[in-house]
């Protein structure tokens, strides 16, 4: 007898395909739900981690890790409230190289003293994150509710008011 024509014992016959033990695949699945359930956690945390944390920097996570728009989107305005020359414009570019939409550089209506970010409604997540980049305190962070501190910026989702703290 040939040893093509004799019986395949302990190997898969040919066409067949590799089934592998029950054991095998709900290890798997256990692996799947659980880096499942981590991914969804660290995305979205149920509590702050820590528990010694001020409510500055539970606002912080929290903010940044709950919105859907993406940075590109929203609409960034940097003005600058000092006369320092083309201090909004420098400001501008490094957050448009982080990713954020913003606007070119223009000049605030009023001069500041200290530097404000401000942001409308849904996009506080936004002004954390910018204040952050540009080495602010959640302090530093209001609502616009209504104020126009830029010609023309009813549009604009952040508004930046650079003041002498930032020159």
């Amino acid at each position: 007898m040939s040893e093509s024509s004799q019986p395949h014992h302990g190997a898969n016959p040919p066409g067949s395909h590799y089934q592998p033990a029950l054991s095998v695949v709900l290890i798997i699945v256990v692996l799947f739900v659980g880096a499942a359930f981590l991914m969804l956690r660290y995305v979205n945390p149920a509590s702050p981690a820590g528990t010694g944390t001020t409510s500055s920097s539970t606002t912080t996570t929290t903010a940044i890790h709950h919105h859907t728009v993406p940075k590109s989107s929203v609409r960034v305005q940097v003005a600058n409230g000092t006369k320092v020359a083309n201090l909004a414009r420098g400001y501008s570019q490094q957050l448009l190289t982080q990713g954020w939409n913003t606007l070119p550089g223009v000049n605030a209506l009023t001069p500041a003293k200290k530097t404000v970010v401000y942001f409308n409604p849904g996009f506080k997540w936004a002004a954390i994150q910018i204040a952050h980049k540009i080495h602010l305190g959640v302090h530093s962070i209001q609502a616009l509710n209504g104020q126009r501190p830029v010609p023309g910026a009813s549009s604009d989702d952040v508004i930046v008011i650079l003041g002498h703290n930032s020159a």
